[in-house]
């Protein structure tokens, strides 16, 4: 039982670096992007967006165009403005719940339309 739960920390430790090893890799954190940042403009996502407080949305912006500009001049932050992997996981994911109540939304529509 004991081998059990060693072989399960392990795999977790192994999937927690993977993680981390792709987040860095990435380099978004280096132009001051979140998660949520980067995520492919569907149509979900522009709804949930457009539900989101506008003090997240100004903030966004921010990290938005601060990377734009940092992309066409060929540069990064400064080591200590990147975002670290623990920030991103806490507060990267903000249009996640406004996500998923558009999608629960959407297929909730669907199944309505289906009748």
């Amino acid at each position: 039982m004991a081998a059990v739960a060693k072989s399960v920390g392990f795999m977790a430790q192994l999937t927690n670096s993977v993680k981390r090893f792709v987040f860095r890799a990435s380099g978004f954190n280096q132009m001051g992007l979140y998660h949520d940042d980067c995520l492919y403009e569907t149509s979900d996502v522009k709804e949930a967006l457009r539900r989101i407080p506008q003090n997240i949305q100004d903030d966004r912006n921010f990290r938005m165009q601060r990377a734009l500009h940092l992309s066409l001049t060929k540069n990064i932050l400064p080591k200590d403005q990147w975002i670290p992997f623990e920030e991103d996981r806490e507060k990267g994911r903000y249009l996640q719940p406004y996500l998923e109540e558009v999608i629960m939304e959407r297929k909730e529509k669907e199944e309505w339309n289906k009748k």
